[in-house]
């Protein structure tokens, strides 16, 4: 029993992590004016996004599988990760090939980041209350 109360401890404060990795990122959109610094702290977060998910994802896959059932709950957190995972990889994608003197796609790429992240955590958000609701 004792795993199981881990890996919920751990769900739990990965999703807090992750949320609060999301806000970092939409505030360093927000705030940062400079691209070349943008980018660099993006990159340097990128791959804590992607560990902190997959944290969520694993330990999510545990307590699933412990608990032996499956509902609805657990049918929403799935695409949801995978979700999050494609948008966020898109999103990579789209920042790495703007170069530094191209201010026009840079630009463009600060309006796209700012929806990303607010769509990111809107869905972290809903399945969230939609967890605690059911």
């Amino acid at each position: 029993m004792e795993l199981m109360s881990d890996a919920i401890v751990t769900h739990v404060y990965a999703i807090y992590i992750f949320l609060g990795i999301m806000l970092f990122n939409l505030y360093s959109v927000i705030s940062i004016k400079e691209f070349v610094k943008l980018g660099k702290r993006l990159k340097f977060m990128t791959p804590l996004y992607h560990l902190t998910n997959a944290i969520i994802m694993y330990t999510g896959a545990i307590v699933s599988a412990y608990a032996s059932h499956f509902s609805w709950t657990i049918a929403l957190m799935i695409p949801a990760s995978i979700f999050l995972l494609v948008i966020e990889i898109k999103r990579y994608k789209k920042m790495r090939i703007i170069k530094s003197t191209d201010t026009k796609l840079q630009e463009e790429f600060i309006v796209y980041a700012k929806k990303i992240y607010t769509i990111e955590i809107a869905v972290l958000v809903l399945v969230y209350i939609i967890s605690k609701v059911f």
